[in-house]
């Protein structure tokens, strides 16, 4: 069952890797990695468990962190970009 959720997982986080490429604006792409990077956590969540290893949880929970603060510094970037060209 949970080699079932990997593969689920795994063809979600295809899924988001081709919308990142064919987005049509920078907010879907940008969403499009973040849900990539939600889909990893999940992985190696799941992974971890799958081969008894709970120290990948640790490691998942530390690319979670990672993830979040990278989607944020990067809207926060295009953001100021935005704001610097309307001037």
């Amino acid at each position: 069952m949970l080699g079932a959720a990997a593969l689920g997982l795994a063809t979600a986080m295809l899924l988001a890797l081709l919308r990142a490429v064919a987005g049509p604006t920078l907010y879907d792409r940008i969403l499009a990695v973040n849900l990539f990077g939600t889909k990893t956590v999940l992985l190696i969540a799941v992974m971890g468990f799958l081969m008894g290893r709970p120290d990948f949880l640790d490691i998942a929970l530390v690319y979670a962190l990672i993830n979040f603060i990278s989607v944020i510094g990067v809207l926060r970037f295009f953001e100021q970009r935005r704001v610097e060209e309307d001037s």
